[in-house]
């Protein structure tokens, strides 16, 4: 159990550091890399419906993670939030948005495996982290309805995994609570530090970048061919720009 309990301590650090030097090396050395490598060109009616049913699954995903992990169990009962209310928030939201998820990345998985050119541009390394992305989808899908379904410890994840994850953010790590937290809450958690260890290294890194430029870089002036022979020849009014 001590092993056990050590595990839970260090390994979210090695985690964090693989995951913080990775970005910096990725981004210092591999600008260009720096991208989902888009396939649109091969194959685009599949992918329409695929990636808007993942990233959306995801973000809602996201902030049921951050609710559940940062934001204290004693803060949502100040606020009237009982369990039971807590427990069918998180059933009639999380469900739909982890089946949404999964049903996205099938879908994305499915494309690149019937569809030649887009599966000649899937890499081991895409490959790998469709794996692992998908593992950690299912098995968060399954801890939500294993909670929500009453099914093993109904309130365990707030009093031992959420605990021990803010324990680690401050630098004082809780192994113990998560060594005896429900076992496929450990499942669940040891496949997202494998994800989080790899994203740096896969297309996920996109998920950094912001298109905070985009905001505030010139317009820009499109003008057809038609317009432009006729500006030539000085036949055409000049119109003022925008």
């Amino acid at each position: 159990m001590k092993l056990i309990e050590i595990f839970w301590d260090d390994v979210p650090y090695v985690v964090l550091a693989a995951a913080a030097v990775g970005t910096w090396w990725r981004y210092r050395y591999d600008k260009f890399g720096w991208t989902t490598r888009s396939s649109q060109i091969y194959e685009s009616k599949l992918l329409s419906i695929g990636s808007p049913l993942f990233h959306f699954g995801s973000l809602m995903v996201i902030m049921g993670h951050v609710m559940g992990l940062f934001i204290p169990e004693s803060w949502t009962r100040a606020v009237g939030m009982n369990d039971h209310l807590y427990h069918l928030q998180a059933l009639l939201l999380g469900v739909p948005a982890g089946f949404a998820a999964v049903t996205g990345i099938g879908l994305l998985i499915y494309r690149r495996r019937t569809h030649g050119a887009v599966f000649l541009a899937t890499t081991r390394n895409d490959k790998l982290m469709y794996l692992v992305l998908t593992c950690a989808l299912l098995a968060g899908l399954c801890c939500t309805l294993a909670g929500a379904t009453h099914f093993g410890e109904l309130h365990d994840y707030r009093q031992k995994v959420s605990v021990w994850f803010r324990s680690i953010w401050i630098l004082d790590p809780r192994g113990d609570l998560m060594a005896h937290a429900a076992f496929y809450y450990q499942i669940h958690v040891v496949i997202a530090l494998a994800l989080f260890a790899l994203w740096p290294f896969t297309r996920l890194v996109h998920a950094f970048s912001a298109p905070i430029a985009y905001l505030f870089r010139p317009y820009i002036v499109y003008r057809t061919r038609e317009v432009a022979a006729d500006r030539l020849v000085g036949s055409a009014p000049r119109r003022p720009g925008w």
